[in-house]
């Protein structure tokens, strides 16, 4: 039986998956720990791992579900399977009408939420990101998660293979938890390499889309950002960043090494809006 890499899990917006090939020109040949505070999808993990690339990573996120979801699949991986397994059953059964109960009387009350365990959490965040319209994670300033149900006739809820070889990869990682991305700076030691993707400095006023957490990521945090970027530099890190190209993004870090790669846009509900567009990748070494 053919081996199954892991590769992300949930459909999420900005997700590397389809750069891969062109990020090989620019990952390190060798390195210590490897740190990705934006985690995401993982896809550049989990590549890193399936060539064999990472002894030790640390891994953080500013979006507590789905870090409790990499939680789960680390340490409550039968429980997991178990809630995953209930949700595919009841929404193949009622559909609509159990999408909106578990996002309306579930994900965003409170104190219910607050009362489920990991497990339970990561079931759900898993079951609305499969079912959701175009598998987007957004929230309103409330907190709450406000995409509407997808059109899907037979969505892949989980896929059990890849779960359990994400559940293996996890095990290279000491540290996987909610924060800011400049935690990583308390992490990072010489000739470790972080990997940095954060939410994109948009490419015109009206093309933003930071609604992963409730507070977003304007252009004061973009320029923090290049402060801890800088930072990581001094420590001797080989550090990599992904953006948008725009202006300001250059300007920011035109002290370094400044490549170019192409993506396609995936977050639009208009056919014009879709397209190869021009991205940049930051790199120190």
């Amino acid at each position: 039986m053919a081996k199954t890499y892991a590769k992300p899990f949930l459909k999420w917006a900005g997700g590397k998956s389809q750069l891969l090939q062109q990020f090989v020109l620019f990952l390190p040949l060798n390195f210590n720990k490897y740190i990705e505070p934006f985690l995401g999808g993982g896809a550049l993990f989990f590549y890193l791992f399936s060539h064999h690339k990472i002894k030790e990573a640390i891994l953080l996120d500013s979006n507590q579900e789905l870090i409790d979801c990499y939680r789960a699949i680390k340490s409550d991986f039968k429980d997991l399977t178990k809630y995953l397994s209930q949700h595919k059953k009841k929404h193949y059964d009622l559909v609509e009408e159990y999408y909106y109960r578990v996002r309306n009387r579930i994900r965003n009350n409170l104190e219910l939420w607050r009362s489920l365990s990991i497990a339970e959490k990561a079931a759900i965040t898993i079951y609305l990101n499969k079912t959701c319209y175009n598998g987007l994670y957004r929230v309103n300033r409330k907190n709450q998660f406000n995409v509407p149900v997808g059109r899907y006739k037979n969505p892949e809820i989980y896929n059990l293979a890849n779960l359990k070889a994400i559940s293996e990869a996890l095990k290279t990682a000491k540290i996987i938890r909610a924060g800011d991305f400049a935690e990583s700076l308390q992490y990072a030691g010489e000739n470790d390499f972080v990997y940095l993707d954060p939410p994109y400095h948009p490419l015109s006023k009206t093309s933003s889309f930071t609604g992963y957490t409730k507070d977003g990521f304007d252009e004061n945090e973009q320029i923090r950002l290049a402060e801890v970027y800088r930072e990581l530099d001094k420590k001797r890190c080989k550090v990599m960043l992904s953006n948008s190209d725009t202006k300001l993004i250059k300007q920011l870090y035109q002290d370094y090494r400044i490549e170019k790669v192409r993506a396609s846009r995936a977050i639009s509900c208009h056919g014009s809006g879709r397209g190869r567009i021009s991205e940049f990748v930051i790199l120190n070494y």
